[in-house]
């Protein structure tokens, strides 16, 4: 049975979302019923530049073959600008994309306000209980799915094997032995290079810096009598941040306002400490160890010339991969990068939507996610992925991978730059008691869409 529920997002500056208008179709047909849906043209919102063209081709030659007389046209969003376009463009019936990428922690903000056509009725269908548990509740509300994952990228270590060596460190089997090596490789620093991090790890880097809340047990938020709570107080999560408090004072020398781009830039270099990229990264630093999604393998390597372009090539005896461990071994909980994807609310062609999810689904686009090296929704086709060591790394920490509180208000949450200013104040040595209850209490109403 579809549901269609009020659905329009209003634009505040801190990204907050209410609904202000009602969305309707065009269609009685429920979305998981078959029909002959009309000769139309519908539209596919693709996040960023994730999806290859051969599978963009794909899409809208397959999807055009089921549907003689009716056209695909793909249409990519920028990450930074998709929030702001979808906030605009799903409540308006006239100008909505029909089938939206989304990225997975964005998705419970615009499922909570109605967007999203409730697809419950084609759950089995698509793969069913196959899906990535932790992207179909990000985007489910009440027991109803609204959106389901598009794929995965989790994150684990890359390391350079040589400099570990050199150090006299071995690859870790649990989270305190990791804390343990970034630190005395950092301390070690074999090459005596200015500015060297065992572990580099951004002040801002909050997506990779709260795999350590989630592996000690704690959380960013928890649901409290049907209000979300922010819990960075928690005696676990501030287990967590006191281990990253210091991997920061020992271990890293990042800058406390980076992010999460590019780390790989630090650890290609450790002989010099430069790389080919000057114009945007700070040549000063490098790095032994980095945490990054699974794709970042193809920018890590030797750096060779090829027609006149530098490219990178792998060389096992200078680099390796591990997961992160967790407390008592195993995978660490780490955060899981990745989309999910649904049917606009107010679409004009349901029909033409729902056939297009389904070769979303379908078992050749779910290989061929996989040999494009994005971690398939349907864990059936993980295999596609390969058995090398980063198909090997990437799902073994996928396996215990965790996402952001599917609150109405995430969205806010992570447009705030709160998150942002309190990793940055804790790996600046701030005291993180006091901190946490100061966040907490910001953060907590806009995870209910209130601020």
């Amino acid at each position: 049975m579809t549901i269609l529920r009020s659905a329009a997002v209003g634009a505040a500056l801190a990204l907050t979302l209410g609904a202000c208008s009602s969305g309707t179709t065009s269609s009685e047909t429920p979305a998981g019923e078959s029909s002959a849906p009309e000769s139309a043209s519908i539209t596919l919102w693709l996040a960023g530049g994730d999806t290859p063209d051969a599978l963009r081709e794909y899409l809208t030659t397959e999807f055009e073959n089921e549907n003689p007389g009716s056209t695909l046209v793909i249409e990519q969003q920028d990450w930074g600008d998709l929030v702001t376009k979808l906030t605009t463009a799903l409540p308006d019936a006239n100008n909505t994309p029909d089938v939206v990428e989304l990225g997975n922690t964005q998705s419970p903000t615009f499922t909570n306000v109605g967007a999203f056509l409730d697809i419950s009725d084609m759950y089995d269908e698509l793969g069913g209980d196959k899906l990535l548990p932790s992207f179909v509740e990000a985007g489910a509300v009440d027991g109803a799915n609204y959106t389901l994952p598009y794929y995965f990228g989790s994150r684990y270590m890359f390391y350079r094997a040589d400099v570990w060596a050199e150090a006299g460190v071995s690859v870790p089997t649990t989270l305190a032995e990791f804390n343990e090596a970034v630190v005395t490789i950092a301390e070690a620093n074999p090459r005596d290079i200015a500015n060297f991090s065992g572990f580099f790890l951004g002040g801002q880097d909050w997506r990779n810096a709260i795999s350590w809340i989630f592996a000690n047990g704690g959380d960013l938020a928890t649901k409290v009598d049907g209000q979300w709570v922010s819990t960075l107080s928690d005696p676990s999560s501030i287990e967590g941040l006191t281990q990253l408090q210091e991997i920061w004072a020992k271990a890293s020398n990042a800058p406390a306002d980076a992010k999460d781009q590019s780390p790989w830039l630090y650890i290609n270099d450790t002989d010099s400490a430069t790389n080919e990229d000057s114009s945007t990264t700070d040549t000063s630093l490098a790095a032994a160890t980095i945490m990054a999604p699974g794709w970042a393998h193809w920018s890590i390597g030797d750096l060779e010339v090829v027609d006149d372009k530098p490219v990178r090539t792998w060389n096992d005896e200078t680099f390796g991969t591990f997961v992160l461990p967790g407390v008592d071994g195993g995978a660490a909980p780490v955060f899981a990068g990745g989309s999910n994807i649904g049917i606009s609310a107010t679409s004009q062609h349901p029909e033409l939507a729902t056939s297009l999810m389904r070769i979303v689904f379908s078992p050749e686009y779910q290989q061929m996610l996989g040999e494009n090296g994005l971690g398939p929704a349907n864990s059936d086709y993980m295999s596609s992925l390969g058995d090398d060591q980063f198909a090997t790394a990437l799902i073994e920490s996928a396996s215990n991978s965790q996402l952001t509180p599917a609150a109405p208000g995430w969205a806010a949450v992570e447009g705030s730059g709160l998150l942002e200013e309190f990793f940055s104040k804790v790996s600046q040595g701030g005291d993180i008691t006091a901190l946490a209850a100061e966040y907490d209490e910001k953060i907590t109403p806009l995870l209910n869409g209130v601020g």
